[in-house]
């Protein structure tokens, strides 16, 4: 069953993602080269505590750490690590839940640690359209299909990957519920969009094949199969009758002029 959110469910799920996006802007200032990624999880940990809330990654399924951290053509659920250094012109995707007060959020953002070539500049910059083209097919009446298929028809066109294997979903209160949100698909397919519907949209592109590894030897990251560089982001929206309302913004101005 699909649950529907009520006006304090989506307000405490809002100040998660302003907790959640508080910790991004840190973390784009934080992270230079020669640091670990265990180095980037521990300030992720102090500051998500710091501010009061639980990061709902940690021991979520035997999940040892408070973010997902993935670097390069890692696609996601990669595992921090002392022997992972960062490295300038590395692609990180930071992909982290945040419980505050019983409710939940979830988003990636994607960062390049010092200077990024035209290659992942291009990358970065198609895998958040595609995110934003998903997020404009989240309206009441239209289904999940339409937003699976607008990320796929646009990436795919342009000779991307887009990851199957790995999805959004709904969320809060508790990390994933349904529906499930694919990131390809076929128009005027799947459940219907409601107001009320809070869930993920999280497109993985890859810029070679789409398919996944399977789990690496920490059990967790997934590579791509090919090595090709990866990049994913990601926002919590709720559905409502005035259109979709991301709950994680990361620069509201920005959500503004980008969203048809």
């Amino acid at each position: 069953m699909i649950a529907l959110k009520s006006k304090r469910e989506i307000e405490g799920m809002e100040k998660a993602g302003e907790i959640l996006t508080g910790l991004f802007h840190k973390l784009e200032i934080f992270i230079k080269p020669g640091m670990n990624t265990w180095e980037i999880d521990k300030y992720s940990y102090e500051y998500i505590i710091g501010h009061n809330a639980i990061p709902g990654e940690l021991n979520f399924e035997g999940y040892k750490y408070s973010t997902c951290i993935s670097v390069n053509d890692m696609i996601c659920h990669g595992c921090p690590s002392k022997d992972i250094i960062v490295k300038d012109g590395d692609l990180i995707k930071l992909d982290t839940v945040i419980e505050y007060d019983g409710y939940m959020s979830d988003a990636c953002h994607a960062i390049v640690v010092g200077n990024a070539s035209p290659e992942v500049k291009k990358l970065m910059d198609v895998t958040l359209k595609s995110l934003y083209l998903g997020i404009d097919q989240a309206v009441v009446g239209n289904r999940i299909g339409d937003i699976g298929n607008a990320i796929e028809t646009y990436a795919e066109g342009l000779g991307y990957g887009v990851v199957r294997d790995y999805i959004g979903h709904g969320i809060g209160p508790t990390m994933h519920e349904l529906p499930d949100v694919p990131h390809y698909g076929k128009p005027g397919h799947g459940a219907r969009l409601r107001s009320g519907m809070t869930i993920t949209i999280e497109p993985m592109i890859n810029v070679g094949d789409w398919r996944c590894s399977e789990p690496g030897d920490d059990g967790w990251t997934i590579y791509t199969v090919d090595g090709s560089l990866s990049c994913q982001y990601e926002h919590t929206i709720v559905i409502t009758d005035d259109g979709p309302k991301i709950l994680t913004s990361f620069d509201k101005d920005y959500d503004a002029k980008y969203l048809l």
